[in-house]
């Protein structure tokens, strides 16, 4: 993908020079013009949705006319908790944790574009003496309940004929869970960088599964209000618009960049490559195909209705969640056309 901000920058100036604000509205704003309110951005310490620091620090929101308040979040519940309560105009999040939320009566909220899916970052980490799957019968192991994790878990179980029933879980924020493997108080852990990173530091330690075997159960989103995208479909898209031409600049800037990345979650810049080795971004054309409605599950119609029907099944909601509405492709469509 070549970088395109040179060129919404010139088209905007030409939009404000030779047309009224009507005129604008109508055409020019998709190109790098929101409503110049401000946006809520929220995002968190997985490595997937870090590029919004480089945003924020190289001014590529505003190079696409919109003005936005970054919040990060050390828990990704905190952030969850943010964007259902409406303080938030959008948030990064799992498909897993927006069916949640939206399960739980959240706010109405629409995913507009897939960062990345997890191919190897998160992990599940057992002690010495496990080391398989099918090990894990009987075994102590901690979780934060309602996660992707907690999905992709039950996934890997089903891999081999176990279920929830055949294990004992301790539903714990993914920082106590680590916590409390590190300290020997379970024998496994499920966790993403960079506490897999810590978990790791206890005495033979080792990952028995990734979600490299399983490189579609754990996929990260941009989700805005409903709210917004009625009534400032220009700051949406220039938001995606953002979004791409930031993974743009990391790919021309990648010293630069890691550098960044590495000092927001509190790491050397060499280490930093090793957290986001598991993840793959999506580009453009994939966010297309996996918008595409289908019935595998690359296609995220189908992901998001199998993690409704866990969360109904497990008893995480007590009503399924809505899927149907739940997908807005017209941001990234956009984006590929201009």
């Amino acid at each position: 993908m070549t970088n395109r901000r040179p060129k919404r920058l010139l088209t905007a100036l030409l939009c404000v020079l030779a047309l009224s604000a009507v005129a604008a509205t109508a055409g020019c704003t998709a190109e790098g013009g929101g409503s110049g309110e401000r946006i809520t951005l929220g995002y968190g310490a997985f490595p997937g949705w870090l590029p919004w620091k480089v945003a924020e620090e190289q001014g590529i929101f505003e190079e696409n006319g919109i003005s936005v308040d970054l919040k990060y979040f050390e828990s990704i519940s905190d952030g969850n908790n943010a964007m259902a309560s409406g303080a938030l105009d959008a948030n990064n999040q799992s498909l897993n944790d927006t069916l949640s939320m939206l399960s739980g009566g959240a706010k109405p909220q629409k995913i507009v574009t897939i960062n990345d899916t997890s191919t190897g970052a998160d992990q599940i980490i057992a002690r010495p003496g496990i080391s398989s799957l099918n090990d894990l019968k009987g075994k102590k192991i901690a979780v934060e309940e309602g996660i992707v994790d907690h999905y992709w878990l039950r996934l890997a179980l089903e891999e081999v004929d176990l279920t929830f029933d055949d294990v004992e879980l301790d539903l714990l924020t993914t920082d106590a869970a680590t916590a409390a493997f590190v300290n020997g108080q379970v024998d496994a852990v499920v966790n993403y960088p960079p506490f897999t990173t810590t978990a790791l530091e206890r005495k033979g330690a080792h990952a028995i599964a990734t979600t490299a075997e399983f490189p579609n159960a754990c996929s990260d989103h941009l989700v805005v209000s409903a709210d917004m995208i009625k009534n400032r479909p220009d700051d949406v898209q220039a938001l995606v618009n953002t979004w791409f031409d930031t993974l743009a600049w990391i790919r021309d800037h990648k010293k630069a960049a890691t550098e960044i990345l590495a000092k927001q979650v509190g790491v050397e810049p060499k280490d930093y490559d090793s957290y986001a080795a598991g993840l793959s971004t999506y580009t453009l054309q994939q966010n297309i195909d996996a918008f595409t409605p289908g019935t595998t599950p690359k296609n995220l119609n189908f992901q998001a209705a199998d993690i409704a029907d866990f969360l109904t099944e497990s008893g995480l909601a007590t009503i399924r969640p809505e899927t149907d509405n739940l997908l807005d492709d017209q941001f990234v469509k956009e984006a590929a056309a201009q």
